[in-house]
């Protein structure tokens, strides 16, 4: 037996999809640690259930995906300098007095996807992202730090996705964002990558769409770069198409991995390996 314990959980709704808890339970057996990783789907009216249980059944941490990113900071006693700056929560530490510290590990994990060489070209361009919940906060963070100049957004409902957008531009005044409905999306050729932060193309959601037709993704740059959050299936349509026409794809599986990583070592101080942590998962695929 082992005197390094461990429960963690991971809430959202829906879940299904989700590889995180082969992610963090190879986590938790390379380091040593004698524990689980649960999954609890959680829908938005049983939040606050949610927390009061994993409060009161001895929890470590949990991490936090669609749809409470935003709604758990109503829970969280404190917060990272992430968390506090764009209001979104992927991981939860639950302290001994049970209170509970908010981070964002999504920046770390959508950053360290991106090689140097894709941060170069990224220095002072244009970014398009699809959707503008959690996840897109995020993102916009992350591209701040990488000196992009200039988001533009497409959303489904303008004025549902306005309170973001309107967020966004006072915390990011270095930015220049602009919000459109999908439908003006026609032309990316002035634009260096193309982010994916919706759900559309999910495994068990739906994964025969994507959010991006083909016809549009073709007009990107040759050097253009497609970035799918969905990470199930790895090979989404939208990355399909990315490299059918010859665009680089950056994939979910990498963001996901590395916010994992992240998280694991605010629960615990240790810092799991990548390369494990991304076996574990490719057996996982290969086997399934």
């Amino acid at each position: 037996m082992t005197d390094k314990k461990i429960k963690l959980a991971l809430i959202g709704y829906p879940l299904s999809h989700s590889y995180s808890k082969i992610i963090q339970e190879c986590a938790i057996k390379a380091l040593g640690y004698e524990g689980s990783y649960d999954i609890l789907e959680t829908k938005p009216e049983d939040l606050v259930d949610r927390i009061k249980y994993l409060k009161l059944n001895n929890y470590s941490g949990f991490n936090v995906t669609i749809p409470h990113k935003v709604p758990i900071a109503l829970f969280l006693d404190k917060v990272d300098d992430m968390t506090d700056c764009i209001g979104s929560s992927n991981t939860i530490k639950i302290l001994p007095d049970k209170t509970f510290s908010g981070y964002n590990t999504d920046i770390y994990g959508f950053v360290s996807a991106i090689s140097i060489e894709q941060r170069r070209k990224l220095n002072s361009s244009t970014v398009a992202i699809i959707g503008a919940g959690g996840a897109a906060r995020a993102c916009v963070m992350g591209l701040s730090k990488l000196g992009v100049k200039k988001i533009n957004f497409y959303v489904r409902n303008l004025l549902k996705s306005k309170e973001t957008v309107d967020f966004l531009r006072e915390k990011f005044k270095n930015i220049e964002i602009n919000i459109y409905q999908n439908q003006f999306l026609k032309d990316l050729s002035d634009t260096q990558m193309l982010v994916n932060c919706t759900p559309l193309g999910m495994r068990n959601h739906s994964m025969d769409l994507t959010p991006v037709a083909e016809n549009i993704i073709k007009t990107l740059p040759p050097d253009g770069i497609v970035y799918d959050l969905v990470y199930n299936p790895m090979k989404t349509n939208l990355i399909k198409s990315a490299i059918k026409h010859g665009k680089t794809p950056i994939y979910g599986l990498d963001m996901l991995i590395y916010q994992a990583q992240k998280a694991f070592e605010i629960w615990t101080g240790e810092l799991p390996n990548f390369d494990k942590l991304k076996i574990a998962i490719l057996e996982y695929l290969l086997e399934n």
